[in-house]
């Protein structure tokens, strides 16, 4: 089996990574200056253990294909439609990503599709380079069929990730555990906003309890922290790398970089959506959608907005009421 990872950034580079130290027949699909390092010098790959460049084969587009290939998907949840626009419907994909609605946009063209329930801590730090600050693994991915169940191609998929550095798990409620990881995935507007500044954490804590809300009323499952720490047997510490500075999660990078786009429409914005197709009001995640989002177009760098200002913000929209 051949795994093709679209999307070698920080969290595709270091699960083609992986599997390529497994022993596995892997290819990243990058694009730009990162495919150029990528294929002159390979990719290293920075551990709190350890730093190897490893020649893994790239490309920055659609490649032949073959019967045994599967698409891993790690682009950000903006990009899915336009990464795999060229690729052979009838490969399989899995959607190694954040967010809930991947999956769905997907199985509109693919018939095989598989849920990813990543947990990863890396940022792509510059061409050709990904820092892993995972130990002693550098991540926990759940995986699955979609919209449920497990498959021989899932299990094999899990055991081959769980072969070097990282922890793999066939579960059939793959879904279930990814609207677990989109309620931790709405504080990363909010760190992409204000930084780690004191007092983020009740801004965190009230848009997830505004999530919470909506999902209980959709009837829709989400895992808890009580299913995360029964997994965890595997524990991943995030650490420190000498001579690297971590940054922040995926929103924060997303602004760093001023790509122009972030992943707020499919992390806050899921809620929002799940908010107005049930009738309940979701102020706190409006907010910091709409934040985010004028953040990354007017590529303001991450950590420029006062807590003071977003809590306003946030406090101005409660007290008007959702539209």
């Amino acid at each position: 089996m051949r795994y093709i990872v679209i999307g070698a950034g920080a969290v595709g580079g270091t699960i083609g990574a992986r599997l390529f130290q497994g022993g596995h027949d892997v290819v990243l699909i990058a694009r730009g200056a990162h495919y150029r390092a990528l294929k002159s010098d390979g990719l290293r790959l920075i551990t709190p253990e350890t730093s190897e460049t490893l020649d893994i084969p790239a490309a920055d587009g659609p490649i032949p294909t073959r019967d045994d290939d599967v698409l891993v998907l790690a682009t950000k949840s903006q990009d899915t439609i336009s990464a795999l626009a060229d690729w052979p419907t009838g490969l399989p994909v899995v959607c190694a990503q954040n967010g809930v609605a991947n999956e769905r946009m997907v199985l509109r063209r693919f018939e095989h599709v598989y849920g990813m329930c990543v947990w990863l801590p890396a940022q792509h730090l510059e061409p050709g380079v990904v820092a892993a600050h995972g130990h002693p693994y550098s991540g926990m991915l759940q995986v699955g069929c979609y919209p449920q169940g497990v498959d021989n191609l899932a299990g094999q998929i899990a055991t081959d990730l769980g072969k070097h550095g990282l922890v793999g798990r066939a579960v059939p409620d793959v879904m279930r555990w990814k609207h677990g990881k989109l309620i931790s995935n709405l504080a990363n507007a909010v760190e992409a906003l204000v930084g780690r500044a004191d007092g983020m954490a009740a801004v965190v804590d009230r848009a997830k309890a505004e999530a919470m809300t909506v999902l209980n009323t959709a009837g829709i499952a989400y895992s808890t922290v009580d299913d995360e720490r029964q997994v965890r047997g595997h524990k991943v510490d995030v650490r420190p790398i000498e001579g690297i500075a971590r940054g922040g999660g995926s929103s924060w990078q997303s602004l760093a970089r001023g790509s122009g786009s972030i992943e707020a429409d499919y992390l806050n914005g899921e809620i929002v959506l799940l908010g107005r197709l049930h009738g309940v009001p979701t102020p706190i995640n409006e907010v910091l959608q709409s934040e985010a989002n004028r953040h990354a177009r007017e590529q303001l760098p991450p950590a420029s907005m006062p807590l003071e200002r977003l809590t306003a913000l946030i406090d101005a929209r409660c007290a008007a009421g959702s539209r």
